[in-house]
């Protein structure tokens, strides 16, 4: 993780959501109002069911099937990842009873009283720790969520004072299951790179020592859901991204798909993915990272816990030559992934601002 800023960042004040729906449930401060062009769209008109939108991969199939069944799923991998970008995978490995502890222990450090939680500060410019990531600014508008934030892989990236005491075992449930989902990471990378064509350990061989971090973001019930957002519109710096929704809550996320904001109705005990900035760039745009964004609930809360897996800092990476022809020019220069990720965790969320800094600029010759 990027280090402290070396001058302090001025973000003015940050109400913490929790307090202020337990003191005001009715205030809604102007820093949390979004401008009227950013301000989501709650439908409540009925939606078809989650079957015919997000594309359903059955990870048992891609690791147990027979030979018909594994080709036929890495089909519908890449399928997935060109045309979607996101995906849920159904009956990945990761033992239930861990997902169930995370989302408890989760829900359990949130519900921590306020001067415990802020124990772990997360310090305006930096990624880790209790607060709101991405404001650098005064006038900076502010997401209706709070967040816990840690490194995990590799060690140096970790900061031991940010592990909290509270509740007992988060520490040692956050290792283990962040150990299974590192695995699911690289076993959906394999198959991912078969669905490419590709050697099935080319992203493992490049990536070295892969970069996790997680995150837990708690979004408490709004009285205004419209005028705010849960979480800014972005898409992910990482490689791959894992979301666990904790069950009971509300729809929150919503992906932008054909220039339409789609709700995602998750599936019970299933982990929705998605491709990261970084695959966008090594398929040179073949697989696309896509915008996303949290919304509130008037009555509910809603829960999500987020991995981010990602290149180490010490990558070169940029477009692979398998991806780059006449028809198909290079869209993307080679940079250090350390530089894109300081990049990526010292600006605000916007859409997919930030992949600005990979591209190759085009002169305009009219």
């Amino acid at each position: 993780m990027p280090p402290v800023p070396i001058t302090p960042i001025r973000v003015g004040h940050i109400d913490d959501v929790q307090e202020l729906r337990k003191t005001k449930p009715r205030t809604i401060p102007q820093r949390f109002v979004r401008d009227m062009p950013e301000r989501p769209t709650l439908t409540t008109t009925p939606l078809p069911p989650p079957h015919s939108h997000m594309p359903i991969i059955d990870f048992s199939k891609l690791s147990r099937g027979n030979k018909e069944e594994v080709l036929t799923e890495i089909f519908n991998l890449a399928t997935a990842c060109e045309d979607w970008g996101f995906f849920q995978v159904i009956n990945h490995e990761v033992d239930l009873n861990l997902l169930h502890s995370i989302e408890n222990l989760s829900r359990e450090f949130f519900m921590l009283p306020l001067e415990e939680k802020q124990k772990y500060p997360m310090v305006p410019g930096t990624v880790q720790g209790y607060g709101q990531a991405f404001v650098f600014s005064e006038d900076q508008k502010l997401d209706w969520c709070n967040m816990f934030a840690l490194g995990i892989e590799p060690q140096y990236v970790r900061n031991p004072n940010l592990w909290p005491k509270r509740p007992e075992r988060f520490s040692e449930t956050v290792e283990e299951y962040s150990g299974e989902i590192r695995k699911l990471c690289y076993n959906l990378l394999t198959y991912i790179a078969l669905g490419l064509g590709l050697k099935g350990d080319v992203f493992e061989k490049m990536f070295g020592l892969s970069v996790q971090a997680i995150r837990m973001n708690y979004y408490p019930p709004c009285s205004r859901p419209d005028l705010v957002l849960g979480l800014s519109p972005h898409s992910d710096g990482s490689a791959l991204t894992v979301l666990q929704q904790a069950k009971g809550g509300p729809v929150g996320l919503q992906i932008l798909k054909d220039n339409t904001w789609v709700p995602i109705h998750p599936i019970p005990n299933a982990l929705v993915i998605n491709i990261g900035d970084t695959i966008e760039v090594l398929t040179n745009g073949k697989y696309r990272s896509v915008e996303h964004r949290a919304v509130a609930h008037e009555e509910k809360d809603r829960l999500s816990i987020v991995t981010f897996f990602a290149p180490s800092y010490d990558v070169e990476l940029g477009p692979m030559q398998e991806f780059v022809d006449e028809n198909h020019p290079c869209k993307f220069r080679r940079y250090n992934h350390g530089e894109y990720s300081k990049h990526y965790v010292t600006n605000k969320l916007q859409g997919k601002k930030t992949l600005d800094f990979a591209k190759i600029q085009t002169k305009n010759t009219n």
